[in-house]
């Protein structure tokens, strides 16, 4: 489990004011000393990101968030950074520290998060200090004194509250329970391929070994398609794209379908008889991550475009670009070509994405693969905002190199629902 994808995980982000006990509770879900935890407030100063396995929801990350109740300059930033965690969240607790109670620092961050429509968990930690406070101090203004007044807190702010204990782990059994039982049960989206085969069905997967392939390894996308198709008792032939041809007429029947590297269309579309469907590992994660038909109508505004037009080419990843890299010099390639001169291109990597959108003609986003599927969207929620037409890698290619019909007919022959139609 430890070796799943993060982008394949459930994500889950924490938040609360400053030394409510978030990295503790974080310790305390999984059993381990992997969060630090200091009496300072502000500790955790940008996003942390853990891995581990919540049964039966699976594989989760758990996101660790700066304090939103931090202060000064750099605060403001931190606060700032713990916000945008919510673009790629599917699930939030918000942790309020049981000797302080509510205030606007919680109604605010839960507003938020009901305005993104997100599933929300309250936790109220520091339960086995509540006594201990009470005695010592007598009544103290925000304390909770009874348990009963965790019903005052979830009518004010609209959620329900688990009382827990991050010391001792009282309630923290509770807490994995609403957990499982709050998770989102369509936060994956649609399968990658299985809903596009039937069982017994062979499908031939085509993967360039380029140089820019991870050596002795395959890029993602390929491995999760190859393990879609297993786990829907389908079969996979893996083939080079130099050989399609020979691996189509060595079967005794036709392939149920062809997926190819999107770089590769040309050649293997080429290699692949008309009745036989053909799309790409790109466009079954457009689906998957993202939204195909917003990303099918963004590849025909590419006929819009006119010389000088502005492209933001966006990619989840930071790998190095080698040769003809497909976002820095095969796709501007192609696009200049198409649109027969000059384009303004601007790039952006990683987990940074411009906040200018209105200022560019198209964006161009990579499949998404390193990214989960509630940041995908929100990045094409971001640039539909702005008025600006989305596509990504796979969708553009097929578009450019004139078989973005055919590429789609899979999606359309299996019914899927919202496929974008012939036009």
């Amino acid at each position: 489990m430890q070796s799943t994808p993060r982008s394949n995980r459930l994500h889950i982000a924490i938040f609360g004011r400053r030394n409510a006990g978030k990295s503790s509770l974080i310790n305390a879900l999984t059993n381990q000393d992997i969060a630090l935890v200091s009496d300072v407030p502000g500790t955790t100063t940008d996003p942390v990101y853990k891995a581990m396995e919540i049964l039966p929801v699976g594989p989760v990350v758990i996101i660790d968030t700066a304090g939103i109740d931090d202060t000064g300059e750099l605060g403001e930033l931190r606060v700032q950074r713990t916000r945008q965690v919510l673009a790629k969240s599917d699930l939030a607790i918000v942790v309020a520290d049981a000797t302080r109670g509510i205030g606007e620092y919680e109604r605010s961050i839960v507003a938020e998060i009901r305005e993104r429509g997100l599933p929300v968990i309250g936790v109220a930690n520091k339960m086995d200090l509540v006594g201990q406070a009470a005695t010592h101090q007598g009544t103290i203004q925000g304390t909770i004194q009874e348990r009963a007044e965790l019903d005052l807190w979830g009518r004010e702010l609209g959620i329900s509250f688990v009382p827990v204990s991050s010391r001792t782990g009282e309630g923290i059994g509770a807490l994995k329970e609403r957990i499982i039982e709050e998770a989102p049960k369509d936060w994956e989206g649609p399968p990658i391929i299985g809903d596009l085969v039937a069982p017994g069905d062979t499908v031939v997967l085509v993967v360039p070994v380029d140089i820019e392939a991870p050596k002795g390894r395959l890029i993602l996308p390929q491995v999760q398609t190859l393990r879609d198709l297993l786990d829907h008792d389908a079969r996979a032939i893996v083939v080079k794209e130099n050989v399609v041809r020979a691996a189509i007429e060595n079967l005794k029947a036709c392939p149920a379908l062809v997926v190819t590297d999107s770089q590769a269309f040309g050649i293997v579309s080429e290699q692949v008889p008309s009745n036989i469907p053909l799309t790409s590992f790109s466009i079954l994660f457009a689906r998957h991550k993202g939204d195909l038909a917003t990303l099918v109508e963004g590849a025909r505004h590419v006929a819009r475009l006119e010389p000088g037009s502005r492209i933001l080419i966006a990619e989840a990843c930071t790998h190095h670009p080698i040769g003809d890299d497909i976002g820095r010099v095969k796709i501007p390639t192609w696009l200049e070509r198409k649109v027969g001169g000059k384009l303004n291109f601007s790039w952006a990597a990683g987990m940074g994405f411009p906040d200018d959108l209105a200022s560019f003609d198209l964006v161009v986003h990579c499949g998404g693969c390193m990214i989960n599927r509630k940041e995908m969207l929100h990045r094409i929620a971001r640039v539909r905002a702005a008025g600006v037409p989305v596509v990504n890698y796979g969708v553009l290619i097929a578009y450019l190199h004139g078989i973005l019909e055919r590429a789609l007919e899979p999606f359309v022959a299996a019914g899927v629902p919202g496929a974008p139609r012939h036009r």
